[in-house]
């Protein structure tokens, strides 16, 4: 299932690796219309996750997740050979989305289906830190693809990782999920009165708008750097956000493991702090040279995804095994919702600070970022009080 989610994230990032150099300059986007455009892709899941998440609690997965796959390459080949500016690129990044979202969390849980529940944390950590090698990868193919073969190539190239999972979903044993005993399927009141699994839901939000703004405009972070203060030789664009992302893997997985030891709502709320902190000092150091901002970019890399593998873990085991598939589904809407929200708020700090090509710009951006983050210990305080009272 990990390899099967690396093939389904080949086209995740196509668009924000391509913004800067390629989609931006051709179609003469502002920064909030790049926002758009690179949102999209997570407003098409938002849209679609609640339907198809919640299907997995009275069909086997499996059949969402081929499903979904094949939508997710459909989508991507179609920007590949038809979009020409940011309606029709918006269209089939939505679409594209729509696919992932029958692939992601159903895919989580044809492998939860599949597993003991004592064998269900570490699993689950790996699977969503799988995701951030997915993402290095997206970033990597897209980019050498682009630039020697042009960048409808590269949407064209990733639209086949989707197959992997194809591939995957049917090595599969087919099961049964449990009867639906006359429960609605868009029934979400159970899951929100889950105070706990509500905690995690909207913690993963707040972690979720601080990944995908920075995931989205990280290249062109980077672009600006360099080309305000020349770029040293192994140190591109291309390098920085494959480093960015798959530092994330591992990050995730030693996240998990700390919030197993200090308890999760701990861990989590002293991973988040220090991200803001991080992301408030690049934002004030944005001007520097790239020899500076590299190492608080590699320790942001890290402290952006520390959560990500706990705050998952921790929903799928305080949500009611009979409404897991609606708990994933709240859990990916309210998290995809804040992504785009994300990746289209950093393109309005953007061109309120004067554009990407201007330091202030990016002090703003980053102190957006930090904000968000911060909503995070919020909500995981608000979910413990509101337990301890229940």
């Amino acid at each position: 299932m990990c390899l099967g989610q690396l093939g389904s994230l080949l086209p995740h990032v196509v668009v924000p690796a391509l913004l800067a150099s390629f989609l931006i300059p051709e179609w003469q986007l502002t920064g909030a219309q790049a926002g758009l455009l690179a949102g999209s892709g997570a407003a098409g899941y938002m849209l679609a996750v609640p339907v198809l998440a919640t299907l997995t609690d009275r069909i086997d997965a499996r059949k969402i997740l081929i499903a979904g796959s094949a939508v997710s390459a459909l989508g991507t080949l179609l920007f590949g050979l038809f979009a020409t500016g940011l309606w029709s690129g918006a269209l089939f990044n939505a679409l594209a989305g729509i696919g992932f979202a029958g692939a992601y969390m159903p895919g989580l849980k044809a492998l939860t289906d599949r597993l003991d529940p004592g064998d269900s944390s570490r699993a689950v950590t790996f699977y969503t830190s799988s995701f951030s090698l997915g993402v290095g990868l997206s970033f990597l193919v897209s980019q050498l693809v682009a630039e020697n073969l042009g960048w409808r190539a590269a949407f064209t190239i990733t639209a086949l990782g989707p197959i992997v999972m194809l591939t995957a979903s049917a090595l599969l044993k087919p099961i049964e999920p449990k009867p639906a005993n006359g429960r609605r399927l868009l029934n979400f009141t159970p899951v929100v009165r889950n105070t706990n699994a509500m905690g995690f839901v909207l913690g993963y939000g707040a972690h979720c708008f601080e990944l995908y703004g920075i995931r989205t405009w990280v290249v062109a972070f980077w672009t600006f750097v360099i080309a305000k203060h020349g770029q040293p030789s192994v140190l591109t664009p291309l390098i920085v956000s494959f480093v960015f992302s798959i530092l994330a893997m591992p990050a995730s997985i030693l996240g998990n493991e700390l919030a197993l030891k200090l308890g999760r709502h701990r861990a989590i709320t002293l991973v988040m702090f220090a991200s803001a902190s991080v992301a408030l000092l690049i934002g004030l150091m944005s001007d520097k040279s790239p020899w500076m901002l590299l190492p608080l970019l590699l320790v942001y890399a890290i402290t952006v995804p520390a959560d990500s593998g706990a705050l998952t873990s921790g929903m799928t085991m305080a949500a009611d095994p009979e409404n897991r598939g609606a708990t994933m589904a709240m859990h990916s809407t309210v998290g995809f919702s804040l992504s785009a929200l994300g990746a289209w708020a950093l393109g309005v700090a953007l061109d309120a600070g004067g554009g990407p090509g201007n330091a202030t710009a990016w002090t703003g951006a980053f102190a957006v970022l930090a904000f968000g983050i911060l909503l995070g210990p919020l909500a995981l305080y608000w979910s413990r009080k509101a337990s301890l009272q229940t």
